[in-house]
């Protein structure tokens, strides 16, 4: 979903917000220097593991009930997606356990990170998908932190809300003002696209 490639991981990565992902311990187990920040990361590990449990079986149900928003080549159907979704729970819980000091406990747009301190920040399934709760400036505040934190670059996706639906205003506003803070900041076509629509991220650079 990131179009990543083994340049782009190359320096320090920080997932953001990462929550139960499977990305920190994957990418620890190939070598790269990643770390997560996410605020459940302040509940003990067995709490978390039980949470995501529960949301498995909440984003089975969701996505059973409107298959026809996603594309099913890669994972065959809502079960098989659960599976996987499953196996790389399982992978985060027993990487939280075993590097702590990976996963830390804090939530946009303050980060306990100092200025330039990874290479590229990721941010998936946050922005743009919970429009619904997070406005044009919380949007704003939080890009700008993860350009604090950011080296080199910030990727967001996707740039669809929840649904499904385009967040065009949205979208151009945010681009524009951080235009005018002086950032590079680029929608960008991805060959992933799971959720109907979601073929795009955006970049940030200085």
């Amino acid at each position: 979903m990131f179009a990543l490639s083994d340049a782009d991981l190359a320096g320090g990565v920080l997932d953001c917000p990462g929550g139960g992902s499977s990305f920190t311990a994957t990418a620890r187990a190939a070598g790269v220097d990643a770390r997560a920040v996410d605020p459940v990361y302040a509940r003990p590990v067995a709490d978390l593991a039980v949470q995501l449990r529960e949301e498995l079986e909440r984003g089975r149900a969701w996505m059973t009930a409107r298959s026809e928003a996603y594309r099913w080549d890669d994972h065959g159907d809502p079960e098989v997606l659960t599976h996987r979704r499953a196996a790389s729970a399982a992978a985060f819980v027993a990487h939280r356990r075993a590097e702590p000091d990976r996963y830390v406990a804090a939530s946009l747009p303050h980060l306990p990170m100092a200025d330039g301190a990874v290479d590229l920040v990721l941010s998936s399934h946050f922005l743009f998908t919970y429009a619904d709760r997070l406005d044009a400036a919380a949007h704003l505040a939080a890009l700008r932190e993860m350009l604090r934190v950011a080296r080199r670059q910030v990727r967001v996706y996707p740039l669809l809300d929840a649904s499904g639906h385009a967040l065009p205003d949205l979208l151009q506003g945010v681009v524009a003002d951080l235009r005018r803070d002086g950032v590079d900041a680029r929608v960008q076509a991805v060959a992933h696209e799971f959720q109907r629509g979601a073929g795009h991220l955006l970049v940030l650079e200085r």
